[in-house]
């Protein structure tokens, strides 16, 4: 595929962005920041400007098209798939409105690029705030776990809000064009070096992983998901949790539950290591299947298996 990816210069874009090259892909990061990787196309784009997401989504590729032949304007974009990974990441970054104003807006404009040139996929970034446990103020707990993509999403920051705002907006463009629009609620996203850095303290203290429903996203797996979503069609409109199938701690499920969530309906049987953050639709839909976890780097420091 020609991907037109946004954001490839991100935590998780400069992961993604050069795996779904690795796979055979052709990759243009739409970003304000070059990634500089040898596999990847940079181009400057201002995401909050409709006219340049139009017009370098309409644009050539790569310099290699100068040998091919000249496109008509009727005949679309050259892109057959847009990843749209690009926002201000989370709150506390800037200004709460211009949060949500700026992410918003790449939304809005990338979609609409997207849908009037012809582009039949589209995946974006949404992301695990939007059920108001990560960022609300306070003690937040979801309404049940595993929390699955059913749960409410009522968040209470700018960051989450635009992400749940996106959402509407993807579904919108589906309804008008019916395009394949999948949303992927990204939960935490963990680099490989991170788990020998950040890990030690959360498998000693688990509630500092509470906002995060204790669970993560290796950007390695993270790949894995964007890549399926990328090769399976015809779903529609579809979100999707995104996380690794455990946790991010060293306590056990039945530990977390007795602990963390008390009077929290528990619908299912899980695994004693098993996410609260539900991937179970992204399996069966997609066929993600994770691969990686803090225990393939760090001891279990309970001596556990």
């Amino acid at each position: 595929m020609r991907i037109f990816f946004t954001g490839g210069s991100g935590k998780a874009g400069h992961h993604v962005a050069p795996y779904l090259a690795s796979q055979g892909h052709q990759v243009t990061n739409a970003d304000l920041t070059p990634l500089g990787h040898p596999d990847v196309t940079d181009l400057q784009v201002d995401l909050t400007d409709a006219g340049q997401v139009y017009s370098a989504m309409a644009g050539m590729p790569t310099m290699a098209d100068l040998d091919a032949p000249a496109r008509e304007a009727s005949q679309g974009s050259a892109y057959d798939a847009v990843v749209h990974f690009a926002a201000i990441p989370r709150i506390l970054l800037a200004p709460d409105a211009t949060t949500f104003a700026s992410n918003i807006l790449g939304q809005y404009h990338v979609l609409e690029a997207a849908t009037r040139l012809g582009i039949r996929k589209v995946v974006f970034a949404s992301s695990e705030t939007t059920y108001g446990v990560c960022f609300g103020q306070g003690e937040r707990k979801p309404l049940y776990v595993p929390v699955d993509e059913n749960h409410p999403v009522v968040p209470e920051d700018s960051y989450a809000m635009s992400k749940v705002a996106g959402e509407v907006v993807a579904r919108s463009f589906h309804a008008r064009t019916g395009a394949d629009i999948y949303g992927l609620r990204i939960n935490n996203v963990i680099e490989p070096h991170e788990y020998a850095e950040m890990f030690p303290p959360f498998l000693a203290d688990p509630s500092l992983r509470r906002r995060n429903l204790f669970a993560y996203i290796d950007t390695r797996d993270l790949g894995q998901m964007t890549l399926r979503a990328l090769e399976t069609d015809g779903l529609g409109f579809e979100i999707f949790n995104v996380a690794n199938a455990d946790m991010s701690v060293a306590a056990t499920t039945t530990e977390i539950i007795d602990t963390f969530y008390d009077g929290v309906e528990v619908r299912r049987e899980m695994g004693r290591d098993e996410t609260f953050y539900s991937i179970d639709k992204a399996r069966n839909l997609l066929g993600y299947d994770p691969q990686h976890s803090w225990r393939d780097e760090l001891d279990d420091p309970r001596g556990e298996a």
